[in-house]
This record gives C-alpha cells, structure tokens and sequence, in this order.
C-alpha cells in the first residue's frame, strides 16, 4: 500500500486541475465565449475529469491510510466533502449552458474550496 502523503499529493493535484478547470471556462462564459468558441474545450474538460478521478482516488486512498473500514459509516465532515465535489464535479456544465451563473460559479470555487479544505483540517463532529 502507498504511503498518505502519496496519497494528498494525488488529491492536491486533483484539487488544482479541478480548480483551474472550471475557473477557465467559469471566466471564458463570463466573457461571452461559448462551447463552439473554446479552442480548449476538450483539454479542459478531460483535466476537469482526470482531477475528479485524482481527488477521489486520493481521498478514498488517504482514508483507507487512515484506517477507514470498508462499511463503515462516514463522518459528517467526510459527507460535507464528498458534497462539495460532487457539486464541483457536476457544476462544470453550468456556464456554457447557463452563462449568467459563470460568476456565481468562478466566485464560488474558493468557498467550496476552504470548505472542503476546513473539513480536512479540523474534522467537525
């Protein structure tokens, strides 16, 4: 078995093509630019889907790291970040097809970011 720090470097890495995936088409719809226009389009959303991939293979292997047995239920923290990246992994269709919540999704990248990090950290009840 790997060790945990192999796994968050895995999850980090999903963390920052996750980010910067949806923060480049958040930004490219918010400036009128649309799926036919976006050059970039297919590399962008297989970075997207490939950091998806990391952040779960990541997380579930820092948990298994952890001592996590399988069955088991998970803490409240645990649900509010998987949560989160659902919902991160899901909004990436949201701009182009919605272009007035390209915004609303770019401003809330760092919340949900902090949130899902503040759940790692302190692991509330």
């Amino acid at each position: 078995m790997l060790p945990h720090s192999f796994y968050k470097v895995v999850h980090i890495v999903g963390i920052v093509l996750v980010m910067s995936a949806l923060g480049g088409i958040s930004m490219h719809a918010l400036n009128g630019g649309t799926k036919q226009t976006n050059a970039g389009r297919r590399l962008v959303l297989g970075l997207h889907g490939l950091g998806v991939l990391l952040i779960l293979v990541g997380g579930f292997g820092m948990l298994a790291r952890l001592g996590f047995q399988h069955g088991a239920m998970f803490p409240g923290w645990l649900l509010v970040k998987l949560v989160v990246w659902a919902t991160l992994a899901a909004v990436v269709v949201l701009p182009y097809r919605r272009p007035s919540l390209a915004r609303p999704v770019y401003l809330a990248l760092p919340v949900l970011g902090g949130l899902a990090a503040a759940m790692a950290i302190y692991k509330p009840g």
